[in-house]
């Protein structure tokens, strides 16, 4: 399922190009034809005009169509994920809420500040430190500072480190 959205998203965008260029050129090729035959061009060239429209107009059509039925298999899919996400967050309620705690738990004891916890949690969902000072709208440097403080008061090396010590046990195989 990822890999088929990830190309749908790709592809849909240049169908709709696609989709609008074919409809400009099917409107300009009307016009023209439009034109000529108010001028009463020659029966030769309004038939090659015509013959561009019978061919520019169901390729728009064609596109247009496939575009609608792509966009709905992603709502499709994105409603789905939704769906199981929020299926997922309900079953894990219990077991979320006791991990919050317990983590607030810890960030008490290394004795974080506000803007520390933030940085955090944060980086335990894997934001890089460009994107945790975009989201805290602080500069990179300060996500930095503030990222060393806390594997200082927590003494431990680094992210991958901070992400085990809240994980490891979580991830452990169940007894038999």
């Amino acid at each position: 399922m990822t890999e088929r959205t990830a190309t749908s998203t790709t592809v849909i965008p240049a169908r709709v190009g696609l989709g609008a260029l074919l409809a400009v050129i099917a409107t300009f090729v009307g016009l023209d034809l439009a034109i000529d035959f108010m001028r009463g061009t020659d029966l030769a060239h309004v038939s090659f005009h015509l013959a561009g429209l019978a061919v520019v107009v169901p390729a728009a059509v064609v596109v247009w169509r496939t575009r609608a039925r792509e966009l709905a298999e992603l709502r499709r899919d994105l409603s789905r994920s939704q769906e199981e996400a929020a299926r997922w967050r309900s079953e894990a309620r219990d077991a979320v809420e006791g991990l919050s705690l317990a983590i607030d738990r810890q960030f008490d004891r290394w004795e974080l500040t506000p803007a520390e916890r933030e940085v955090c949690l944060l980086l335990l969902k894997g934001l890089s430190l460009r994107e945790i000072a975009g989201v805290r709208a602080t500069g990179e440097r300060t996500a930095r500072e503030q990222a060393r403080a806390i594997y200082r008061k927590s003494g431990l090396a680094g992210r991958a480190e901070l992400a085990a010590f809240f994980l490891e046990d979580l991830l452990a195989p169940r007894a038999a």
